[in-house]
């Protein structure tokens, strides 16, 4: 057997890894129909070790988003539903007595796995928000004083709900900024709805994804593969430019009482490196970057109040900003 491949067919090599991870494209649309852009946006966040924020109307597949993406690169998921009395502990974990060995032991939280699905994150307390901010920066929950790793890969993706606000607790900006991408998911058009609804009307059943087809085409091996490949991925001086004036723009915007910081400067040179290497190239356009540009800074920039009572939007500043700002040539 080949030493670069393991028992699932995985391989090291990064054409391979490419191959494998174009795939879940086709495997995860045997559950979800027509959300091509947030399957992207996970593997984007993947390839770069970030977190999403999936931001949609109930009943949009958000959870079997998730739950097929997992099924698709054979990966454990877990999934938590956050409420008002959610407590930390019930999160990442806690130390529990053992009456057999009189010690205290500590039993793992449904942190421990490698993507968790954060559901309603904004229905919890902030005390509760921020137990997952040392999992989702430093990878590690520590309890008692003692760190404990998290699996690799390891990603959170949480839900919030953006038409109902009642009982909910803002994600404080602090947060939002540790989310590598905030992804929107639209309701379906015409003709997606309509697959929707034939497919159970022939027997789909979202709770099971094996009886749908979902099979595991990639793997840990082929992110490995890949983050290494976009760790590769060539930057050149007037690309790094093009970001940084990009984010200096948000700082300067007469509708922004926030901007987006180096962190988010970082954040977007990362993703357009990652979406560069999908799309079969080792170096970086000032295309990549501006494909990513929404999903990276739409949640790290604050509107002026009066801004958003005239319809003003996020996206319709960073849009205003991408045609304004001069493209390296």
């Amino acid at each position: 057997m080949d030493p670069t491949t393991d028992n699932a067919g995985q391989t090291g090599d990064p054409g391979d890894a490419r191959a494998a991870l174009e795939a879940l494209r086709a495997e995860i649309a045997k559950a979800v129909v027509g959300q091509d852009p947030a399957v992207t946006g996970l593997v984007v966040a993947l390839l770069c070790r970030g977190h999403v924020l999936l931001e949609g109307v109930p009943g949009v597949a958000k959870t079997l988003l998730v739950r097929a993406l997992a099924s698709a690169l054979e990966l454990d998921t877990k999934r938590v539903q956050f409420t008002p009395d959610l407590m930390p502990s019930d999160v990442t974990g806690s130390l529990v007595y053992d009456t057999r060995s009189a010690e205290f032991s500590f039993q793992p939280g449904p942190v421990f796995t490698n993507l968790l699905l954060a559901d309603e994150i904004n229905r919890t307390p902030p005390k509760t928000q921020s137990s997952l901010l040392e999992a989702m920066e430093e990878r590690q929950v520590t309890v008692d004083g003692t760190p404990r790793p998290l699996p690799d890969p390891f990603l959170v993706a949480a839900t919030q709900n953006p038409v109902e606000y009642e009982g909910t607790y803002p994600l404080p900006e602090a947060q939002l900024d540790r989310f590598l991408l905030k992804l929107t998911i639209p309701l379906p058009s015409r003709q997606d709805e309509i697959d929707v609804l034939t497919r159970h009307a022939e027997g789909f059943n979202p709770r099971d994804l094996k009886a749908a087809g979902v099979r595991p085409v990639a793997g840990p091996t082929d992110l490995e593969a890949a983050r290494a490949a976009v760790a590769k991925t060539t930057v050149s001086p007037e690309i790094t430019a093009y970001v940084v004036d990009i984010c200096r723009a948000t700082r300067e915007s007469p509708s922004l009482t926030l901007g987006v910081s180096p962190r988010g400067a970082t954040a977007l040179l990362a993703t357009a490196r990652a979406w560069a290497w999908l799309t079969g190239r080792d170096y970086v356009i000032p295309d990549d970057v501006k494909a990513l540009a929404l999903p990276t800074l739409r949640h790290r920039v604050q509107l002026r109040p009066e801004a958003e009572m005239e319809g003003v939007t996020a996206d319709s500043v960073i849009t205003a900003i991408l045609a304004h700002v001069p493209v390296p040539r």
